[in-house]
């Protein structure tokens, strides 16, 4: 399902997309949209600190196993705490 979605866009750079788009025979919604694809892709993989910051120093310093369930432990400490 498509949803309209509007965007504020310095003009030159619109008017450059819409060269660009018209040569790769697509809509500037489609590359936007594209882009977007890839961008929140990215998103979903798995987290990881940048190397040398301070997470990942304090991370580094505590193991964890790797197959823990994050939200099932969360529901488990909430249902202690509130006797549910």
């Amino acid at each position: 399902m498509k949803k309209k979605l509007t965007l504020t866009i310095e003009k030159e750079v619109t008017e450059r997309a819409k060269v660009i788009a018209r040569r790769e025979g697509t809509s500037i919604s489609q590359w936007v949209e594209d882009l977007l694809r890839e961008k929140t892709a990215r998103s979903r993989k798995k987290w990881s600190p940048q190397p040398g910051s301070w997470t990942e120093n304090i991370l580094g310093s505590v193991s964890l196993p790797e197959d823990i369930d994050y939200k099932a432990l969360k529901e488990k400490e909430i249902q202690k705490k509130y006797g549910r």
